[in-house]
């Protein structure tokens, strides 16, 4: 401690001096007699404390004590003197010492200094709560008056104390709000639910948010979403209610025009995919899980190279980088289903840019063209058949009028006297123009379409003798079976020609298995919808005899599938087959106004679907109950397979 003593007395400094280190050791005393020693001191020193003489030569006390406050108006001065009266001593005090101590009772000069030294640190912590306070006050209300934020402040029973000018914006002036409700602004409907919040956050003190409706004096209503905290005093109870609250309307109507937009989005039959420029999904709409079995909640986050939608990564990368380098992209892909299903898809491919102009996301939009690209492929195949057939027609015609004469001599020569040799040689030019009016006729046959004689025919006694003919000339290695759940009723046609049908068929599905494998036929009564037939060629909705060969070979490949009935194409060696066979069976389908469908896999077998149309009359709807097989007649209990 240090302490500037005003005194022009020796004996007295040196008793105060003595009284102060008795108490104080370490204190150190700056004694100064006249006016200039102790201005002098007051400018370039700081003291704990300043003591005082009352009479000092050509200067007194009170002015000493005017100007320590002036200079130093935090440092305690006490009066240390002779006799004063009563009224010079209170004079003082009222003029700022903190006290006064007689010379002849020196004694409470101790006391005296170390109350002035508590009262100024009492003062000085006083002060800085009451500037820590104010700053306070001053940050909050500059927080108040600048958030975006609506912030009131509320008694227990919800009237408005305070409010800032957010809060004012919305609900009016805060001289005009103050004392009134704060549940008067709630609307009607929800105005019981907010006051039962607020009742239960005053009883618990627990802070809750809530959302609900104001509406204003012009009838307009806004959204709020607010939250209360509860206020105590410093006996714990609760005595307001800190309301802090955010306008949300334009957010919910935004929250609202979102929620439309992906309504929209999901209703579209277009697959909708945004990527980040990493390829992660982050939207996924309804038609994209309809056409790649994916939902939204299995894609988002993931790259979508993961997915392997592209069986053919080379085009889809050249397709990325046309995007990256021209912001937009079209064509047209060959995907894959997550059920391995190929699908044929027209897509776009637009870079998204942010705000900056700078590319952030990638939007795709993929349109199905599957369908319309089997219908485009199907109709491509009966213009090329159509025009096969004319052709075959005209050379069929030419080569009948050909082998006629050769067949003519033949048969004259054959009465003519000829020698063995002569007669090998006339044998084997009649069995050549025999097979060559054989292939004739079945050109002719392909060119016109197939219309033998019709009788009546029971579906299911043609399929058994079918299958009955096939298991006396079928390798053992081969099961023949039959399928079938309801015996159809008798149809209208050529008995022959659909023995033929089924024959041909059957032969290729042997040939289709060159080890162990299984024959499967089979008839039923179906009635086809309109959805079922738009890929099947020539395919016609309504009552037909479904009539089906199916087997367990290694399957069609998809790029040889849509060229099986084209005459003359075939896969065998040049000496077993012509490459007519299907396309007869083909013919003898439609010359009964029928349709074929083929169902292959690779390693999975193909099935081949014969649907001849029943009369409207005699029609009925195959019913087959939900998991029941169909009954299978043969030597195994395989059931029909696509």
């Amino acid at each position: 401690m240090t302490i500037l003593h005003l005194e022009d007395s020796e004996a007295d400094a040196v008793m105060a001096e003595m009284l102060i280190h008795e108490e104080w050791p370490e204190c150190r005393i700056c004694r100064v007699a006249t006016r200039a020693e102790f201005e002098s001191a007051l400018e370039f020193e700081q003291f704990d404390l300043i003591l005082s003489d009352h009479h000092i030569p050509d200067f007194d006390g009170v002015r000493a004590l005017q100007q320590a406050r002036t200079c130093r108006p935090q440092t305690p001065f006490i009066f240390l003197s002779g006799t004063i009266g009563e009224e010079r001593a209170v004079d003082a005090l009222k003029q700022g010492a903190r006290d006064y101590v007689i010379k002849d009772r020196p004694a409470r000069l101790i006391a005296a200094i170390r109350q002035a030294l508590t009262d100024v640190e009492e003062e000085q912590r006083r002060h800085r709560v009451e500037d820590a306070l104010r700053q306070n006050q001053e940050r909050f209300r500059q927080i108040t008056e600048n958030v975006a934020d609506m912030i009131a402040l509320l008694d227990v029973e919800g009237r408005r104390v305070y409010t800032n000018p957010a809060y004012a914006s919305v609900l009016g002036e805060a001289g005009r709000l103050r004392g009134t409700s704060a549940f008067d602004d709630v609307h009607p409907e929800d105005r019981e639910r907010v006051r039962q919040a607020f009742a239960e956050t005053v009883r618990t003190g627990v802070s809750e948010r809530d959302e609900y409706r104001l509406q204003l004096a012009d009838g307009s209503v806004r959204y709020i979403e607010s939250q209360g905290s509860v206020v105590r005093d410093s006996g714990g109870q609760v005595v307001n209610v800190l309301l802090v609250a955010r306008d949300v309307t334009a957010r919910r109507a935004a929250d609202q025009q979102l929620r439309e937009q992906a309504w929209l989005l999901d209703k579209a039959r277009d697959a909708i995919i945004a990527t980040d420029l990493a390829r992660r999904v982050t939207y996924w709409n309804a038609s994209a899980e309809r056409i790649y079995g994916w939902s939204a909640a299995e894609v988002l986050g993931r790259d979508l190279g993961t997915l392997e939608l592209q069986p053919e990564p080379r085009a889809f990368a050249a397709a990325w980088d046309a995007l990256l380098a021209h912001g937009e992209w079209q064509g047209e892909l060959q995907l894959r289903a997550r059920q391995g299903t190929r699908l044929h898809v027209a897509t776009t491919w637009s870079l998204v840019q942010d705000a900056a102009g700078q590319p952030q996301s990638v939007l795709l939009i993929d349109t199905d063209i599957t369908e319309a690209k089997q219908m485009e492929a199907h109709l491509l195949r009966a213009q090329r058949a159509e025009s096969m057939g004319t052709l075959t027609g005209g050379i069929a015609h030419d080569l009948n009028n050909m082998l006629a004469p050769i067949l003519i001599a033949t048969g004259l020569l054959e009465m003519e006297p000829l020698g063995p040799a002569a007669r090998r040689v006339l044998a084997s030019i009649e069995a050549s123009a025999q097979h060559g009016a054989a292939l004739v006729r079945q050109l002719l046959g392909f060119a016109r379409g197939t219309n033998g004689e019709r009788g009546p025919v029971l579906p299911a006694r043609l399929v058994h003798d079918v299958a009955s003919l096939l298991r006396q000339t079928m390798p053992r290695r081969i099961t023949v079976q039959v399928a079938i759940d309801r015996e159809p009723r008798e149809i209208q046609a050529d008995v022959t020609q659909l023995k033929q049908l089924l024959l041909n068929l059957c032969i290729n599905a042997r040939d289709a298995m060159p080890g162990e494998g299984t024959i499967t036929l089979g008839a039923e009564e179906v009635v086809l919808a309109e959805a079922e037939t738009r890929t099947m060629l020539d395919g016609q909705p309504g009552p037909h005899l479904h009539l089906s060969v199916a087997d367990t070979g290694g399957g069609i490949p998809p790029e040889i599938l849509e060229r099986i009935f084209d005459p003359f194409f075939t896969t065998k060696p040049a000496d077993k087959g012509t490459g007519l066979g299907l396309s007869m069976v083909r013919g003898i389908a439609k010359g009964h106004q029928g349709f074929l469908h083929v169902e292959s896999a690779v390693d999975r077998g193909t099935t081949f679907h014969i649907y001849l149309p029943l009369a409207l009359e005699n029609a009925e709807p195959a019913v087959r109950p939900p998991g029941a097989s169909p009954e299978v007649v043969g030597t195994c209990s395989a059931s029909l397979h696509g």
